[in-house]
């Protein structure tokens, strides 16, 4: 059974740091893509960042750009997002995503198969 679990949601300040750990298990995602997707309150789920674990290739949504790092263990299946700078917007329930038949990071959320269940990150002013 693969599974998804991310870690490291929280409460912090605004322009404070978090990290997100997503740890992956039943499979490999050494040829696959990762992303980071959100989804605050009353709005729908948006493409964060993702990266290929194949390629090493990145991408980032433009508000996040120069703030957050998504980065990769390819030996621990984990995909890392590191947030600094964060802002009360950045609030919502970010979950990790994996493509396992493509190594092409996508924007497309049904690109997607395979989903974590989400941690909360919450920015307070």
């Amino acid at each position: 059974q693969v599974q998804l679990v991310e870690s490291g949601g929280g409460l912090v300040q605004a322009g404070g740091s978090l990290r997100l750990a997503c740890a992956a298990s039943g499979r490999t995602f050494s040829n696959s893509a990762m992303g980071w997707v959100r989804q605050a309150p009353g709005k729908e789920r948006e493409f964060v960042a993702g990266i290929s674990m194949r390629s090493g290739a990145t991408y980032y949504e433009d508000s996040v750009k120069g703030r957050f790092t998504i980065s990769s263990d390819n030996a621990k299946n984990t995909v890392y997002l590191q947030m600094n700078s964060l802002k009360p917007e950045d609030t919502a329930v970010y979950y990790c995503a994996g493509r396992s038949y493509s190594g092409t990071v996508s924007v497309v959320l049904a690109h997607y198969n395979y989903w974590g269940q989400g941690t909360q990150v919450t920015v307070s002013s």
